[in-house]
């Protein structure tokens, strides 16, 4: 019993030490970590409220400023319209739940999808709206989306602005950039109630958040879980699962329950 005790106790320590080698090894960002030192990625910035002064082009052509543009719950989409990368799966993520759920864009709520990339002039993001329009299934949801699912460019200090209040790092390599996915939600007063980051949104999941983002309440990331299994590659600019992690923590865990099932089980009485 004591060896066998003894041998489940070193293999915990060797797995332990062996997971954290090669998790240390892996060139891999995780797409929303939390260190104020992240140089890409997402640091949630929850409770706190958007600056003023944040100017924006919209699909009309004329200056606007986005607090003047929220007047109900808020889903702000930062992204880079020539992005060969995850911005097409995220705003493909967002044009299907604004199709499934059964909540009113422009109505219940909004999204704002703002260029990161101050090169970038409106027409192109017009071009990019008509074509996550056309994915939509629901004639009434393509029709509600084109005034609620609105398209924006910015100037470089805008753009800093409003990048630096909600958390949204990001890098620019070459002629392109590297950044995370994700999604910020924000109540009709300007606060940060709720971030949906990665490449999939639950129906349920985007309801909630709108629905609490409306009475001004904030909440912590449902998908942590997810963050923890998948880490976004910068190379292949996409999600990739953690296979280290996920199968790493699954031995951990059934070792510890057979540690403590050798450990607490009864003894067997000697006649």
């Amino acid at each position: 019993m004591k060896n066998t005790v003894t041998y489940i106790t070193t293999f915990l320590a060797g797995t332990f030490l062996l997971l954290a080698n090669i998790s240390n090894a892996q060139s891999v960002i995780n797409p929303a970590a939390t260190d104020d030192d992240v140089e890409i990625g997402v640091v949630e910035h929850l409770d706190d409220y958007l600056p003023d002064s944040i100017s924006l082009i919209n699909e009309a052509g004329d200056q606007v400023w986005l607090s003047d543009l929220i007047d109900k719950p808020t889903i702000l989409n930062f992204v880079y319209y020539r992005c060969p990368g995850i911005c097409s799966p995220l705003m493909e993520a967002v044009a299907g739940v604004m199709d499934k759920s059964d909540l009113v864009p422009g109505e219940d709520y909004q999204v704002l999808t703002i260029s990161f990339d101050p090169r970038e002039t409106i027409d192109l993001g017009i071009r990019k709206k008509t074509n996550y329009l056309q994915l939509m299934n629901n004639p009434e949801k393509v029709e509600e989306a084109k005034t609620g699912w609105l398209f924006f460019v910015s100037d470089s200090a805008s753009i800093l602005k409003a990048t630096s209040a909600t958390g949204f790092k990001y890098k620019k390599t070459g002629n392109d950039f590297l950044h995370a996915a994700s999604l910020i939600v924000v109540s009709p007063d300007e606060k940060i109630t709720r971030y949906l980051n990665g490449l999939y949104f639950l129906p349920f999941e985007w309801k909630m958040a709108i629905v609490e983002a409306s009475k001004g309440q904030s909440g912590p990331t449902l998908n942590k879980v997810l963050r923890f299994c998948y880490s976004y590659d910068p190379q292949g600019q996409t999600y990739v699962l953690n296979v280290t992690k996920v199968s790493g923590t699954i031995i951990m865990f059934f070792a510890l329950v057979l540690l403590l099932f050798l450990v607490l089980k009864p003894k067997k009485k000697v006649n």
